[in-house]
């Protein structure tokens, strides 16, 4: 299995930590990158090959939601399997994103069980 490139949004250092290491104790072989917000996050997306975005809603600049909209709305990105990771837990957030083009949604606290989960209904 090659190397994957998984792009974590999130404006919090220790959440993208978080993820980062939770993702790692999976043991899927998988190269990280990190974005503070959709601004940067959407500039690496322009320079690099990336095959999962696992995405923050709340962010300076540009949230997560917008983010979501512009990628989906560029062709050659529209099937790129992007996760919302958030403290948002409403329905309307989830139903909001989802329609938006999300690929799934894991409310934080993240954990192992969860990402699996979420992660065997898609192809990285």
């Amino acid at each position: 299995m090659s190397t994957r490139t998984v792009l974590v949004v999130d404006d919090s250092r220790i959440m993208r930590n978080i993820v980062k290491n939770t993702f790692a104790s999976m043991n899927i072989p998988c190269e990280f990158l990190e974005a503070g917000n959709g601004k940067e996050a959407l500039a690496q997306l322009e320079t690099k090959k990336i095959d999962l975005i696992l995405l923050d809603w709340n962010m300076p600049e540009l949230s997560g939601l917008d983010f979501l909209k512009k990628v989906r709305a560029m062709d050659e990105h529209k099937d790129l399997p992007i996760i919302m990771v958030t403290s948002e837990a409403a329905r309307y957030n989830v139903i909001e994103a989802l329609k938006n083009g999300a690929t799934d949604y894991i409310i934080k606290p993240v954990n192992e069980k969860t990402f699996q989960e979420k992660l065997s209904k898609i192809t990285i």
